[in-house]
């Protein structure tokens, strides 16, 4: 049963650190309140993306998820949806705050390796802990702020959560907003 919880708590403390960095790193250092407009640091095209109408039913499909997602959202600031399939899950959320270069900052990482993917800042990460098959995120700077992919398995070493995040990105990140 173990090795059943794992991931899922893998995926929940990659999540709730991501979200956490968010708080701590402070984006803009201008001194705004939490209750300050959102527009400061992200642009006009991040905020009105919606994270659960990204991806398309194929695309979904094709990585073994359903076609249709949840909403997604641990920390308001960092609102975006879930696909769980037998293999894996996927989720998918944005930050209008923060960026690839405030995360690696503001962040706790095992892992924290910059790329650049579709010609957009990237980074893959993992908390402490994660592995590559426990859960991986991949940041990639998009609109302004910044679209956070995470994938993680649902069974120990069901899938390479690392590599299975990337290849969602690069079939996808060309179509993030500017």
């Amino acid at each position: 049963m173990n090795e059943h919880v794992r991931p899922f708590a893998v995926a929940a403390a990659v999540v709730a650190l991501v979200g956490l960095s968010a708080c701590g790193s402070g984006g803009s250092g201008s001194g705004a309140t939490a209750q300050a407009p959102t527009t400061l640091a992200g642009g006009p095209e991040l905020e009105k993306f919606d994270p659960c109408a990204f991806f398309q039913s194929a695309e979904l499909t094709s990585w073994g998820l359903p076609a249709q997602g949840e909403e997604f959202a641990p920390v308001s600031f960092e609102p975006g949806c879930r696909w769980q399939g037998q293999q894996m899950s996927l989720t998918f959320q944005k930050n209008v705050d923060e960026t690839v270069a405030s995360y690696e900052k503001g962040g706790n990482w095992e892992r924290y390796d910059k790329k650049t993917i579709s010609g957009r800042s990237a980074a893959v990460a993992n908390v402490p802990g994660g592995g590559s098959t426990g859960g991986c995120n991949v940041l990639v700077d998009a609109g302004g702020g910044v679209t956070i992919y995470g994938v993680s398995g649902r069974l120990a070493d069901s899938v390479d959560a690392c590599g299975e995040a990337e290849k969602i990105v690069s079939q996808s990140a060309s179509r993030l907003p500017e």
